[in-house]
């Protein structure tokens, strides 16, 4: 696999993905700007500009119309995807961590880091948000709006089955299933210890997986949050995802970032490795990163995978023939 290399931040990847059809790969940074590449050619297409902090979570719809980005300058931006305009902005009360669309496009939830002002501590905060409603975007009446069910900060959320339920990583390195519309707490486990840093969704099957910085990943049912498998690391997992055609799990992470200056590339730990979904067993390393990797992502249609890297660098791979031979 020879990669393409996507060069269009100036500042750490913060998030990678691919659209549905996964001809797009959208990428964000630490730059405050998004952007959009064809998937095949690894050509950007454009870029979504109007945050003034860091882009830490971005998520496209199914149909690829609108693209939702959560940033650190205390706004949650709806985005045309084509045309690459504002379509709305929500101004929390903190830096908001991470954000989600529903599958009807019509939901949008976003979750927000705590603060201290005013010698009070503001607790994580989760918002959902009807897009079809313009007063959800400027005043506090939103579908829902609950403080952290954890008490700790939200590290992390996905749409559950059916949009039914919000699925919450936290900094304690617990999980929680909150209904989407009551705030009620359905279920909560504490897989991790130490913060969970990913979470992402199989495509068509209703898992999920999670990534911490204790040097493991997790796989869970998205229905009553119950363990089903563990992977396991030398270094902190900053990110991990699932295939959505083979029974392959790829986890990235690496070594701190305020360390690798005292330390070598294969002491790092910076290679994208691949693990058997159910056997758990590493079978094989993408190299090239010469830092932690941040966010990795698999093709929507399982031809290939992305990472992207504290560097700035985002590196788009695209499976070899004999890759469909692999068990």
């Amino acid at each position: 696999m020879r990669p393409i290399i996507l060069n269009g931040h100036e500042r750490p990847i913060t998030r990678i993905t691919f659209n549905r059809d996964g001809d797009l790969i959208f990428t964000a940074a630490k730059n405050s700007v998004a952007n959009v590449w064809f998937s095949a050619n690894g050509e950007r297409l454009g870029s979504y500009n109007g945050h003034d902090g860091v882009i830490w979570w971005i998520d496209v719809d199914y149909s690829t119309t609108n693209l939702l980005t959560a940033s650190g300058d205390y706004h949650c931006k709806l985005w045309d995807v084509e045309t690459g305009n504002q379509l709305a902005d929500y101004e929390a009360n903190a830096p908001v961590r991470a954000c989600g669309i529903s599958l009807c496009s019509n939901l949008l939830f976003l979750t927000t880091d705590e603060t201290f002002f005013d010698n009070k501590n503001k607790k994580s905060e989760l918002i959902v948000i009807d897009k079809r409603d313009p007063t959800h975007f400027s005043g506090n009446s939103q579908v829902l709006r609950t403080s952290s069910a954890d008490q700790t900060k939200v590290t992390g959320a996905i749409w559950g089955p059916l949009n039914k339920t919000i699925i919450c990583g936290h900094e304690s390195g617990a999980v929680t299933m909150i209904d989407a519309r009551s705030g009620q707490v359905l279920q909560q486990c504490k897989p991790h210890k130490g913060p969970v840093t990913d979470m992402q969704m199989r495509l068509h099957i209703p898992m999920f997986i999670t990534s911490s910085k204790d040097h493991t990943a997790q796989l869970f049912s998205a229905y009553d949050l119950s363990s089903i498998r563990t992977y396991t690391a030398e270094r902190p997992i900053n990110s991990a995802a699932i295939s959505p055609t083979r029974d392959h799990v790829l986890l990235g992470g690496g070594q701190e970032a305020h360390e690798v200056t005292t330390t070598a590339v294969g002491q790092g730990k910076f290679d994208a490795r691949f693990y058997h979904l159910i056997y758990q067993e590493e079978f094989g390393r993408a190299k090239g990163h010469f830092g932690p990797i941040n966010s990795v992502a698999f093709n929507s249609d399982g031809s290939g995978f992305a990472t992207g890297g504290e560097e700035g660098y985002v590196r788009l791979h695209t499976f070899d023939s004999d890759y469909a031979n692999l068990d």
